[in-house]
């Protein structure tokens, strides 16, 4: 970790109890989100990869498709992984592949009606919960800005 006082640079602000409290409740709301959303998933009859592929798909901005490409770097997976996942959600109904127009060796994946059905009802479900957690990100960002007790987060 560099040092930033050798570069004479001030020593950074103390860190205010407020604002790991903030953080801290934050971190826990996120958990506490994420946890939701897996056992909506499940309770749907998808894994959270599952529910997290469909998402991907759906949210490509500008289009509704993903390469095993784009899948596997935004799921954070290896590229046969991705594979293995597209397969079982295909044998499921849930997504269809498609070689793409504009390169032939390239494989696009869409949702099919039943994904974009399981989709919608999970993302509906979804939307209560994120309101929930926008109060929380609220009370960090006041704090980020220096709404609270005048300390910024730098």
């Amino acid at each position: 970790m560099p040092d930033a006082r050798r570069a004479g640079a001030q020593a950074p602000r103390p860190v205010t109890k407020r604002e790991y409290e903030t953080i801290s409740a934050f971190r826990g709301e996120l958990r506490r989100f994420l946890r939701f959303s897996e056992e909506a998933a499940r309770r749907s009859g998808l894994s959270p990869q599952q529910h997290q592929l469909m998402l991907t798909v759906q949210g490509m901005p500008g289009r509704e498709f993903a390469t095993i490409k784009e899948l596997a770097q935004h799921l954070q997976l290896r590229h046969h992984t991705v594979v293995g996942l597209v397969d079982r959600m295909e044998a499921a109904g849930l997504v269809a592949r498609r070689t793409s127009e504009e390169d032939h060796r390239v494989v696009e994946v869409v949702l099919t009606g039943q994904g974009g059905s399981v989709l919608r009802e999970l993302t509906a479900v979804h939307r209560e919960e994120l309101v929930r957690l926008a109060d929380v990100s609220g009370r960090l960002a006041d704090i980020i800005r220096g709404g609270h007790d005048g300390a910024r987060i730098p």
